[in-house]
């Protein structure tokens, strides 16, 4: 199989006194290594000690290569991390850094022409470097075209995020960004999901609803799943380990029931662990 591209923001959360390597597109990727698929991830980390922080980290998940490109006047991104009595949380988020300067080269247009998949997200294109070449690659590539739209205020404009739907062939987002974006509730919901794909032609369209599951859009039918109980420690991670799930899956042309319940068990692990990486067996939780 072709390997996956993931581009973006690479970061540390912090939680209190505790760092732990995280962003939306790193997370991702680990999953999907943690679930046999073959990754590269793409960013750019500062060269204070918390970014050679980072390339150890990668170096240790199986992720650094050539790709991870270094910043010698942005800073490492590091963010503060906020839990609520339900263990959702918010993010306090700095700028500029380092992920927000990330350059067009050729072994970043190399490595996206021959990919099977291309995961993207809409903070890493909060700013005009990042987001040109991330654009760039796409339309350079045929691969399919993974758009996690991952909002996080105020760190976006709703014109970048209809220019990156428009660029998509799949598109995950949760319910109060499907709120923001399509106008969707639990009544219309589905409604709402079939005009929002007439306007921007997406081939499969994904809303999670936390706890509840979540319901896709593929091929012209509409898949749901209620999810999996389990006590929540924390959210951080947990879309990202779905949409790593659901990725998984559709590259392997599995039925889409079963890649959604999948994709709903593991992000309901996730997020009954602390922190965005839980390590797992990923034939356990089929």
């Amino acid at each position: 199989m072709k390997h996956i591209l993931c581009f973006g923001e690479i970061l540390w959360d912090t939680f209190g006194d505790e760092k732990v390597a995280g962003g939306a597109p790193m997370n991702v990727a680990r999953h999907l290594v943690q679930q046999g698929m073959p990754v590269l991830f793409a960013s750019r980390v500062g060269t204070d000690a918390s970014g050679k922080g980072l390339v150890e980290f990668l170096k240790t998940s199986g992720l650094y290569s050539d790709l991870l490109q270094n910043d010698d006047k942005l800073p490492t991104c590091e963010v503060t991390v906020q839990l609520d009595k339900n263990g959702q949380a918010t993010y306090i988020i700095p700028e500029p850094v380092s992920w927000d300067n990330i350059q067009t080269s050729d072994v970043l247009n190399k490595a996206a022409e021959p990919a099977s998949a291309i995961v993207f997200g809409s903070l890493a294109c909060r700013e005009e470097t990042t987001r040109n070449t991330l654009l760039n690659l796409l339309n350079e590539t045929t691969a399919l075209k993974v758009f996690d739209v991952n909002l996080r205020a105020p760190h976006y404009a709703l014109s970048t995020i209809e220019t990156l739907a428009a660029k998509a062939n799949v598109l995950k987002m949760n319910e109060d960004e499907a709120a923001l974006l399509i106008g969707g509730n639990s009544q219309n919901l589905k409604e709402k999901i079939i005009e929002f794909q007439k306007t921007y032609h997406l081939k499969t369209i994904c809303v999670t609803r936390g706890e509840n599951g979540a319901i896709v859009w593929h091929d012209q039918v509409f898949f749901e799943h209620p999810g999996f109980k389990v006590t929540v420690v924390d959210t951080v991670g947990s879309g990202d380990a779905f949409l790593a799930t659901f990725i998984a899956g559709l590259l392997e042309k599995k039925p889409m029931q079963s890649v959604l319940e999948r994709a709903c068990k593991i992000g309901a692990f996730v997020a009954s662990r602390r922190g965005a990486n839980p390590i797992y067996e990923a034939e356990s939780l089929t």
